[in-house]
């Protein structure tokens, strides 16, 4: 059975709303800080762990990873029996949602995070073989430089260049189609993520980016 527009549409706000757990956010209130006032003003897990501490960015970094594969699975729930040949592509773009839901929160005028740990559950769910690769490259570059904008926007690149050499991607050769589809909403991300970034870029090309540090939390 083909996938319906309304199915894609319907994953996509199951992942939106798994998305809007904003973990660093509650952290920072729990902790009378609102992470928007303090350091990068990111809600994210860099930021977490600048403002709170290695406890705090390392609590933020798990959710933040978890509720894009948490999106997957409720995709998977809800549709494999209605389409058990695309379920795949449903759980893309449930966790693809998460992405989206991390990055443009309704509720904090849709300004989240920058989407670098979602994305990492994101493309675990589009394609698992090329996370280690990836993550590899994102560690390397922050161990070596301490600046984690260079490492995500790094290992964006990484990801994108271990889809398009189809690696781990046998999953979807069965159906042209799907593949097309999937890339398309890989090169989304990978460019989302990027243009998330373009401050932090401009400011590593002009030599004034923020290392990353902990708080005491």
């Amino acid at each position: 059975m083909q996938v319906s527009i309304v199915a894609r549409l319907v994953s996509l706000a199951i992942g939106y709303c798994c998305g809007l757990i904003l973990m660093g956010y509650i952290l920072g209130r729990l902790f009378h800080k609102d992470l928007r006032s303090h350091g990068s003003g990111n809600v994210g897990s860099t930021n977490a762990a600048r403002v709170l501490g290695k406890a705090g960015g390392l609590v933020t970094m798990l959710v933040d990873i978890g509720k894009g594969l948490l999106a997957a699975g409720i995709v998977y729930l809800v549709f494999h029996r209605m389409y058990p040949d695309s379920i795949r592509l449903l759980m893309v773009y449930g966790s693809f949602g998460a992405v989206l839901g991390h990055d443009f929160p309704c509720y904090m005028g849709f300004k989240g995070g920058k989407g670098v740990a979602t994305s990492i559950a994101f493309l675990g769910v589009v394609n698992p073989a090329a996370v280690p690769a990836c993550v590899f490259v994102f560690l390397l570059a922050v161990i070596a430089t301490h600046y984690v904008s260079l490492g995500s926007v790094l290992g964006t690149i990484a990801a994108v260049l271990l889809m398009f050499f189809n690696a781990g991607l046998k999953a979807y050769k069965s159906d042209p189609g799907m593949l097309h589809e999937v890339m398309i909403l890989v090169l989304i991300a990978a460019g989302l993520l990027i243009f998330r970034h373009r401050e932090n870029i401009k400011r590593l090309i002009n030599g004034t980016e923020n290392p990353l540090t902990f708080g005491k939390v």
